[in-house]
């Protein structure tokens, strides 16, 4: 029997102003896939996020999630079943909580939580960060960890919500190539490991695709211009057309490489 999209983007478009940031965009994702999102600079990745969360209401169009429509649907609801990972969080967190304690917020849907944390809570936010290897980190303060080492607590926070989809925008901005490949590392590991939400990885970089990933949704100028299996769809032609350049990807042992032409 088929199943069930857990994410279905019919038609949507997204005016400010004269400017149209998403046209017509479709999308479906189904249980047990994982996605990057790629485009360039402008290509509507931002304002597909922003809708997704619901900070940004589509002129047209619909979004289902988990049988949710959204404007139907208490936000409350939309928002713990999709959590989004991203720099913009980082800033409203408080420099003298404890790693544990961040992620615990997230069981709460609250930053900087003042509520009584159970020992459950407690022994799970542990263990979601043992999982994402930050163990070293557990009791460590917020202003004392790394960009890397933050990026892995915000996953752990997020997890801890048990969403349906779990998006990392740009998971390695700002890590030093050595923080980025043991972040990268640690990502797919998580992914490979997976068994709850759907993981959407929001890059520029081909270089960050990690095996795990096996969905593309290419983006250019607020149009999908592919959509498919990495296989099929991650090529030369396609990230050309995408970027407006000559480009050649290629992929060797397993990684991905580009080069302009």
């Amino acid at each position: 029997m088929p199943t069930e999209p857990i994410l279905q983007v019919a038609d949507l478009t997204l005016r400010r102003g004269r400017k149209i940031l998403l046209r017509n965009l479709n999308w479906t994702v189904q249980p047990g896939e994982h996605w990057v999102i790629m485009g360039p600079n402008g290509c509507g990745k931002t304002s597909l996020l922003r809708s997704l969360v619901g900070f940004l209401t589509p002129t047209s169009g619909d979004i289902h999630l988990m049988g949710m429509t959204y404007g139907k649907t208490d936000w409350r609801e939309v928002r713990r079943a999709i959590a989004l990972v991203s720099s913009s969080l980082q800033p409203h967190i408080p420099g003298g909580e404890p790693a544990v304690e961040t992620v615990i917020s997230g069981i709460y849907d609250q930053l900087d939580f003042w509520g009584d944390a159970t020992p459950a809570d407690h022994r799970r936010a542990r263990k979601l960060l043992r999982q994402l290897g930050a163990a070293e980190v557990i009791d460590r303060e917020w202003a004392y960890l790394s960009q890397g080492e933050r990026q892995r607590v915000l996953i752990a926070r997020a997890l801890a919500a048990d969403p349906d989809i779990l998006i990392l925008d740009e998971p390695c901005a700002g890590l030093d190539p050595v923080a980025r490949a043991d972040f990268l590392k640690s990502m797919e590991g998580m992914v490979r490991a997976c068994k709850g939400p759907v993981v959407v990885l929001v890059t520029h970089h081909v270089e960050e695709i990690t095996p795990s990933f096996d969905q593309l949704l290419l983006l250019s100028r607020g149009r999908v211009t592919a959509s498919g299996t990495i296989n099929q769809t991650l090529n030369s032609k396609a990230l050309s057309h995408a970027f407006g350049r000559d480009l050649t990807v290629r992929r060797r042992t397993g990684n991905w490489q580009l080069k302009l032409n």
